[in-house]
């Protein structure tokens, strides 16, 4: 979802959420951000249940630290239920200082194990456990048995394993396409996963993306997105980055860009719109029917 764009509106976020669900995708995903002109994450979870029957719904990613941890796992099982058991839910522990400050939320838990102790009271509420001082369980129970799958959003091995003793799998990013690097932290779950006696981790990777016959304005959609985006770094670092920062090209060139991520066990890779441009994911849907 285009949840970044600058002056959304309900028509376009339904437009695309319609697009998407009619077409090939196994999944549509979002962001969430607090001090910024976006949409609110759990709102649009709401929306996109009732917009959408058929993707899984992936918050790529929503920090649990920025919210309280009871009232998340509400929000999420209500979600569950609304898409009708479709919800998949990628957590981090969030890269901007500003956005806990925001909420009053400490930065002294924007770490691992603060994510950690939230995923904890989740999951215990998501198995019917009690545990506040009330007359019954906080519900409702989610559709899916234990509560949504977890994936961790992810960069780097040290996350990975750290995650391993409660996610299913990763909501990876990746800002150079570097396929080598990313089966080397592919590698890295599987094995953790495998030591810990766990069934296969699920492997989705991301990227900025933008789709067009002429290059050049390809990627200077990419470089437009990530001056808004990244506005919290310095624009010259900015600038600096963009050229060699997520895909721009054309469509065979995505295309073969999808299938390495394939050869080396991709599950699924979120591409990350650089442009509300409804165009854009239709010419993707198109793509996304030669990969099987």
């Amino acid at each position: 979802m285009p949840v970044m764009e600058p002056d959304l509106d309900a028509a376009t976020l339904k437009a695309w959420a319609r697009v998407i669900d009619d077409g090939p995708f196994s999944s549509l995903c979002w962001g969430e951000r607090i001090a910024f002109d976006n949409p609110e994450c759990l709102t649009l979870l709401g929306a996109l249940a009732a917009w959408t029957d058929r993707v899984r719904l992936v918050t790529t990613v929503i920090v649990p630290q920025l919210h309280d941890s009871t009232m998340l796992a509400k929000s999420l099982a209500t979600g569950d239920v609304l898409s009708g058991g479709r919800l998949t839910v990628g957590l981090g522990v969030g890269g901007r200082d500003e956005d806990y400050r925001a909420v009053g939320a400490s930065t002294g838990t924007q770490t691992m194990r603060g994510l950690a102790d939230s995923v904890a009271v989740m999951k215990r509420i998501w198995s019917g456990e009690k545990v506040t001082d009330s007359v019954v369980p906080v519900g409702p129970p989610p559709l899916q048995p234990g509560g949504p799958e977890l994936l961790i959003g992810t960069m780097g091995p040290k996350t990975v394993r750290s995650a391993a003793a409660w996610a299913d799998g990763l909501a990876g990013t990746t800002l150079d396409l570097d396929v080598g690097k990313q089966n080397e932290l592919f590698d890295v779950a599987r094995q953790t996963w495998a030591a810990a006696g766990k069934r296969k981790p699920h492997l989705a990777t991301s990227f900025w993306f933008a789709i067009g016959d002429d290059g050049q304005e390809a990627r200077a959609q990419v470089h437009r997105h990530l001056l808004r985006y990244m506005n919290w770094i310095p624009g010259n670092v900015v600038d600096a980055m963009a050229p060699t920062t997520g895909w721009a090209g054309n469509d065979n060139e995505l295309l073969a860009v999808l299938h390495k991520f394939k050869n080396i066990g991709t599950d699924e890779v979120y591409l990350i719109p650089t442009s509300s441009d409804i165009d854009q994911v239709r010419r993707v849907a198109e793509l996304a029917n030669q990969l099987t």
